[in-house]
This record gives structure tokens, C-alpha cells and sequence, in this order.
């Protein structure tokens, strides 16, 4: 085993005392050692604007780092994302009821959603192979 990692695989060179801990909110565990501003981030629905604005409304400074936060931080930051904002499962099963109501009530979104194809109108003679999937090739002209 390399030295300053303990059986589970945990680095503690960084922090002496070997009270590791990783923040987690929203069901999300916050990556180590990243700044606040980023590393909420990774929970889905909070982008960059967002998490200026929950660190704002919780007064914590978006330079600390996820290894610092303190036990009260992390509470306060879970209260406010509880309270303001659907994030993580909550929001994507309102995306999805949202796209299948789309597709129930026959709307043209809702057809494009059905077919596969790109909906808020881009072309698709050419590229949207995201939304099409590889290229399905058609027998050329024979000489």
C-alpha cells in the first residue's frame, strides 16, 4: 500500500488528523478539494450562476474548498438547496413527465420526441446525428 493511504483507498496527507469527510448534498458527493463555486456544480441543476447565488444566500466564500467545509456549512447549504430549488432526481423526473406529457397529448415537440429527431428546430438534412443515432447506410446506385 502507498504511503499516506489507509486501507479504504483515503489520502490523508492533507489532512492530519484523518477526519475525512466528503460533503454531500442532494444525494451528490461534492468531489474533494475543489472549490465551492465549482464543485456544486455537480449536482444537476445547480450551474454556475446558481451556485453563486446559494453561496451568496449561505455566506460562504466560493474560494473555500469542499475539504474545508465545516459541518454547519454543509447544513445550511442542504437547507436552502432543499428549500429553493428541485435538483438532482426530483428535477429529472419533472423533465421526463414533462416530455412524455409532450408526446400523450401529440404536440409537435412531442413527435420529434417520439421519432428522435431534434426538436426546438434544427435541420436535419444534414448533421443531428446525436439525435439520429450512427448514419444507417443505403445501398448506392450500382454502374
Amino acid at each position: 500500500m502507498p504511503r499516506g493511504v489507509d486501507e479504504w483507498g483515503e489520502n490523508h496527507r492533507n489532512n492530519p488528523k484523518g477526519t475525512y469527510h466528503m460533503a454531500r448534498l442532494a444525494g451528490v458527493d461534492l468531489p474533494r478539494n475543489k472549490r465551492m463555486e465549482v464543485a456544486l456544480t455537480y449536482i444537476y441543476g445547480i450551474g454556475p450562476a446558481r451556485s453563486k447565488e446559494l453561496l451568496e444566500k449561505t455566506g460562504i466564500s466560493p474560494d473555500l474548498r469542499t475539504d474545508n467545509l465545516t459541518d454547519d456549512q454543509v447544513a445550511a447549504l442542504r437547507d436552502v438547496i432543499e428549500n429553493s430549488w428541485k435538483v438532482e432526481g426530483d428535477l429529472r423526473r419533472e423533465v421526463q413527465a414533462d416530455i412524455r406529457r409532450k408526446i400523450e397529448i401529440g404536440s409537435y415537440q412531442g413527435l420529434r420526441h417520439r421519432r428522435g429527431l431534434p426538436v426546438r428546430g434544427q435541420r436535419t438534412k444534414t448533421n443531428a446525428r446525436t439525435r439520429k443515432g450512427p448514419k444507417k447506410t443505403i445501398a448506392g446506385k450500382k454502374k
